[in-house]
Order: structure tokens, then sequence, then C-alpha cells
């Protein structure tokens, strides 16, 4: 008789960006980094997204979540010593904001393929975002970085997503916020960090919270996504596989002075996208 392989279901880490806690403190300031650290940790969270060299090992180390490595990546000559370092800090996987917005397709790759082929010797888990201002600010730049590194490598490039910046850029409602950002399935399940910030087709940034005790509309418009984003993940999920999720809420440039308590807000998205994994989570078939 054949045995049974122990099969693991897949697990979220709900991510808080340090970024989503920018002006808050004191009089004296914003919190440290330490400060800052564990109000993540007693908000429930498993984990951070930040920088180093503001991230050290030591506070890694002292406050126990899965650290989630941003960094910002131009020149070819810095992407192993940018990575070492960030690996030496206790990583768990990377965020690569890469390039600038009117970077040709053709060094977008270039520096990809380097940023993946250290990424591999050094066994790292590095991502490319999708992100204004870099070479993946509009899906057909995203796409086409995509399809030349498939093309050079005969591999699929992971990518981390952050639907909100497409989603303003192609205005688009919310019936087509599904069928126009999952061009490519394939990468979405393929990747591993998601940065589930709520947007609109106007804005990048809505609030989930209504100051009423409820949630807002245009909240309640984007989950049907998130729980899409998600069912679709776990479709190709095998035993044991990890989704990092980050409910970003930004400071000023994001968020308008109308909106509430962005900590609360981070929170209220982390519970409510909580509520859809579990939900999905319930049809998981086990190992393909």
């Amino acid at each position: 008789m054949a045995k049974q392989k122990n099969i693991v279901k897949p697990k979220i880490y709900h991510m808080a960006s340090l970024w989503s806690l920018t002006g808050y403190g004191s009089k004296k300031g914003d919190w440290t980094v330490d400060e800052k650290l564990a109000r993540i940790k007693k908000a429930g969270f498993d984990g951070f997204l930040g920088r180093v060299p503001a991230v050290t090992p030591e506070l890694v180390a002292k406050h126990g979540l899965v650290f989630a490595a941003t960094v910002d990546m131009g020149l070819a000559k810095d992407v192993k010593p940018k990575l070492k370092a960030i690996q030496a800090a206790g990583a768990r996987c990377v965020n690569v904001q890469m390039l600038d917005h009117d970077t040709p397709t053709k060094r977008a790759v270039s520096l990809a393929r380097r940023v993946m082929d250290v990424a591999s010797e050094l066994e790292m888990d590095v991502a490319i975002e999708v992100h204004r201002d870099t070479c993946t600010e509009t899906p057909e730049k995203a796409y086409a970085l995509a399809a030349g590194y498939e093309k050079a490598e005969k591999k699929l490039l992971k990518m981390t997503f952050d639907f909100s910046h497409p989603a303003v850029i192609k205005h688009l409602a919310p019936a087509n916020y599904w069928p126009r950002l999952a061009e490519r399935i394939d990468l979405i399940q393929l990747a591993q960090q998601f940065h589930f910030r709520p947007f609109n087709g106007h804005h990048a940034q809505i609030p989930a919270c209504n100051g009423k005790g409820g949630l807002t509309a245009e909240f309640l418009d984007w989950l049907p996504f998130a729980e899409k984003v998600i069912e679709t993940w776990l479709q190709a999920a095998d035993s044991g596989r990890e989704m990092f999720v980050c409910p970003e809420q930004g400071p000023p440039g994001y968020f308008l002075s109308v909106f509430p308590d962005r900590w609360k807000d981070v929170q209220t998205i982390r519970d409510e996208v909580d509520k859809v994994w579990r939900r999905q989570l319930r049809k998981w078939k086990g190992a393909k």
C-alpha cells in the first residue's frame, strides 16, 4: 500500500508595512522602527515590510516577525551587494522596485535576469513589483518585461502584484477589475507577494472604514476582486505554499485628509482578507 503524502495546507502571512505607520508617534516625532515593530506584533500581524539598513538582524530577531524586504534596484553591479545585505538581515522574501518609468524593456529584461540569477545563487525568494515610477509602471510595460524574461530564460518571472496602480491607469469600474487586471493568471499563480491596497478606478487607495463602525461602499466593491485573486492563487497552490499579503495604506500622497485612521484601516483590511482566505481555503483540494 502506497504511503499517503503529508499534505500541508497553504498558509497566508498577513504583513504590515512600516511605511503605513509613517507619521505615527508623539510630539517628539515618529515612533522608531523598534516601536513600530512592537505595534505591528501587538496588532496580530505575522510579519512586516521594510528596508535595510533601517531594519537590522537584531530587530528581526527581537520581534519574531516575518521580514519581507523592499529594495530599489537600478544597476547590475548593485544586485548582489544589496541582496546579500537583505539576506543578512533575515528577510524571508524580497520585493524589488526596479529602474524607472521610462526604462526601455530591453534594459529592464537584462537587469531582471541579473536579479533573478543572483536570487537563485543566494537561494532567496525575490520578485519584481508591478509599481508606479518603475519599469513596470503600466500593464503593457510589466507584461512586456515578463514576456522578454520568459523568452530569454524559458521560465516565468516571479512578480509582486500591486493591482492599485494599473487599476487607476485604466480607470476601471468594479465589474472590470478582474477581467482587465488578471491578464496573466499564470503570473498571479506563480507570485507569492501581494500588496492588497484597496483601490477603485480613480484612486489607488480608498478607505476601508467609513467612520461609523462599518465598511465603505468602495471597499465592498473591491473585496470580490481580492477574493478572486486568492481563489485563483489557491487553485494552483501545492501543499505548503505560502502567500504574503500586505494591506498597504500609505501616508500623504496616497491618502486624502478626509480618510479615517490609516492604521485602523490596515487592520480592518487584514481582517476582511483573512475571512476571504479562510473561505477559499476550505475549497482547496490539496497537493496537485
